[in-house]
């Protein structure tokens, strides 16, 4: 399988630049994600890397060979769209067949390699329906289908999800994660379904603004963000935060805002008493908060719940502490009503502080 690298890519649009100077490796037989909101550059970066975009500044290697001058089918590249882009005209079969048949390989090979990928996304029975024929799910199966006919070295998939149901969305999830372990190939994969990305990835490259704010592992960047945009952005519900002043009383480090007073513990309260600026942003995700009737003052949030969001076996509230909103995650079975002021214990190993100029993490 071929490794990808960018190095220093840039791309303007006249005088708008939206990729500022991208640097990434993805290794053999990797599972890359890149996640964000939109307007982020992921898709962009994709389709310079497909061939579909031009290259302002940098270079795109493959297996070492810059590619950048190449044309889009010089690159040994297979995609999937968010659109599926199928002929309605052609049967299955015929869809998954076409680059085949337009690379003129022998009819028993196409055929071959037809009933393989239709056996792998599970579209066996389907291959004499036209596309208009099929559910959406499966129309998809018929555009990732057609990507592995190909035997490319690399896939890129564009969003391929977004167009599906809920329920949908997360069968075909767990389709793409089956398929990446059978299929293997180095695979670059654009969402900004954050749930996507955790689950599908070997690896993760958040994008914010035209720039990589940080990659690594699902459990790396979820455990040990960078800053405050990867910690608010990966996770659901997500991570709260809460302005604080940092405090020596004696041996001990406080984090003190308005209606909580803290205890820091451990590595946190060594990372707080050696950063310079003593305003901090403090981040505590929304599972990492227990309710407590007997939590000690310094180890809790005292919390205002104003809403509650019944969602099975969980709930999800909607608090407010001193003015601002925490949400937190319970047990459903949890007695509680809405109006209540509660005690919430802190998980001490779990909290994340942020300098509030940068919003780098400590």
């Amino acid at each position: 399988m071929p490794e990808i690298r960018l190095e220093g890519l840039v791309k303007r649009y006249g005088a708008v630049q939206v990729l500022h100077g991208i640097d990434l490796e993805m290794a053999d037989n990797e599972f890359t994600v890149l996640v964000g909101p939109s307007g982020c550059g992921k898709s962009t970066t994709l389709r310079m890397i497909a061939g579909l975009e031009d290259v302002s500044e940098g270079e795109i290697y493959i297996d070492g060979r810059p590619v950048s001058h190449l044309e889009p089918k010089e690159r040994d590249l297979a995609r999937v769209f968010q659109d599926y882009a199928l002929y309605p005209h052609m049967n299955v079969a015929m869809n998954i067949s076409f680059a085949l048949r337009l690379a003129k390989r022998p009819k028993a090979e196409i055929d071959q390699k037809v009933r393989q990928v239709a056996e792998m996304v599970g579209l066996t029975e389907f291959l004499d329906r036209k596309p208009g024929a099929l559910s959406g799910g499966q129309r998809q199966r018929v555009a990732m289908a057609r990507a592995l006919a190909k035997d490319s070295g690399i896939f890129l998939f564009d969003e391929p999800l977004s167009n599906l149901d809920a329920k949908l969305r997360g069968q075909m999830r767990a389709e793409l994660a089956m398929m990446s372990q059978s299929v293997e190939k180095n695979m670059i994969y654009v969402t900004h379904d954050q749930i996507e990305a955790m689950t599908l990835a070997d690896r993760i490259v958040v994008m914010h603004g035209g720039y990589i704010q940080q990659q690594g592992t699902p459990e790396d960047l979820f455990k040990r963000p960078a800053n405050k945009f990867v910690a608010g952005f990966l996770g659901m519900p997500p991570m709260n935060f809460l302005n604080c002043d940092v405090e020596t009383r004696g041996t001990e480090t406080f984090v003190t805002g308005a209606g909580f007073d803290l205890k820091l513990q451990g590595e946190a309260a060594q990372k707080a008493q050696s950063h310079n600026a003593k305003e901090l942003t403090l981040g505590v995700r929304p599972s990492d908060l227990a309710f407590s009737q007997n939590a000690r003052p310094e180890t809790a949030l005292t919390l205002d719940v104003r809403v509650s969001e019944y969602v099975g076996a969980q709930s999800v509230l909607l608090c407010e502490c001193g003015g601002a909103s925490v949400t937190v995650e319970v047990n459903s079975e949890t007695p509680m009503a809405l109006g209540e002021t509660l005690v919430f214990e802190v998980n001490p190993a779990r909290v994340h502080l942020f300098d509030r100029k940068s919003e780098a993490a400590l």
